[in-house]
């Protein structure tokens, strides 16, 4: 197939790109670089598989020739509030990512007969009251907090992906996406696993909010690349889970990363003065993916990180 990427250059969007053009298909990429690092798929520039074109996906999209999917995964995603390139502080191109964007993405898939696959989130749930959360659960959200420009940015791109389903009969996948790690994500994201495995890898000690109890569970980007394609690959309509079932409290996470590292600085517990609304837990129930993709993620915690660490330390410069 002929594919094109939105958000090429981002964490995931680069991950997308190498294991679809494994697969042997042939990527065009966009990306503003409002987030997306150049660096992230600058070895592909020289494949000639791949193409790519600067561009603000919440302007009118034109690709040349035909295309055979479009997979939108342009959107700022960082809940740090201190990152020029988090979604706190691109609240208005977050929102324009979300709506325009996925609008656009669809004109294009429309108008190419193309199927189209959305990445979601697992912030669509907000604060879960139910744990963990299925596909058929609506969610607990604040449509006025201070995340509420990337969950509703998502919620309405769900929206808009099902009515191009429905009315015009677009082919369509949403993929709602749960805590991922790996190598070339932003060690500024400000999400637990980049804050902690950069000051452990700096030999300071980890940071741990309130008394750590609050959850998360963790997926390797290999797995959950494995899980979008598999998607794609199917004739699923619905929102589907990727992620991991592996829940662990943020204090065992840091107690992991310290003994991975061999960080010998311990915690710190700090007063929980995290954004407002931020999840206490999150974890997907991935009945739907492993019945109809198969899939599951294979990769442990403790492997992931071994293997994300070499990236951290050539970004942080440690040896």
């Amino acid at each position: 197939m002929r594919i094109l990427i939105t958000g090429v250059a981002g964490f995931l969007g680069s991950h997308l790109s190498d294991r679809l053009l494994a697969d042997g298909h042939e990527i065009v990429g966009l990306d503003n670089f409002i987030t997306g690092n150049p660096q992230n798929i600058a070895h592909l520039m020289g494949n000639e598989r791949f193409s790519f074109y600067r561009h603000d996906v919440s302007h009118y999209i034109f690709v040349p020739g035909k295309v055979d999917a479009v997979l939108h995964f342009a959107s700022p995603a960082s809940p740090n509030p201190q990152s020029p390139a988090g979604y706190f502080n691109l609240p208005i191109q977050t929102m324009k990512a979300g709506a325009l964007g996925t609008h656009n993405c669809l004109g294009v898939a429309k108008a190419n007969e193309a199927r189209f696959l959305l990445a979601s989130t697992s912030e669509i749930y907000g604060d879960p009251l139910v744990h963990p959360q299925t596909e058929d659960y609506s969610g607990n959200v604040d449509p006025v907090g201070p995340r509420a420009v990337y969950d509703e940015a998502k919620r309405f791109a769900e929206s808009i992906t099902m009515a191009y389903y429905r009315y015009h009969r677009v082919d369509t996948r949403i993929v709602r996406i749960f805590n991922t790690y790996g190598p070339r994500m932003d060690l500024e994201d400000g999400r637990a696993l980049p804050n902690l495995l950069k000051q452990a890898l700096l030999g300071q000690p980890l940071t741990v909010y309130g008394d750590g109890s609050q959850t998360r569970s963790f997926c390797y980007v290999d797995d959950l690349i494995d899980g979008i394609v598999k998607l794609l690959y199917s004739d699923e309509h619905l929102p589907v889970n990727i992620g991991s079932q592996h829940e662990i409290s943020l204090l065992q996470f840091a107690e992991a990363i310290n003994r991975i590292t061999g960080n010998k600085s311990g915690i710190v517990f700090v007063e929980n003065a995290r954004s407002a609304r931020d999840p206490q837990q999150r974890q997907p129930d991935i009945t739907r993916a492993r019945n109809i993709l198969k899939w599951e993620p294979r990769a442990s915690l403790d492997e992931g990180i071994k293997k994300t660490v070499p990236y951290f330390k050539e970004k942080l410069g440690v040896e």
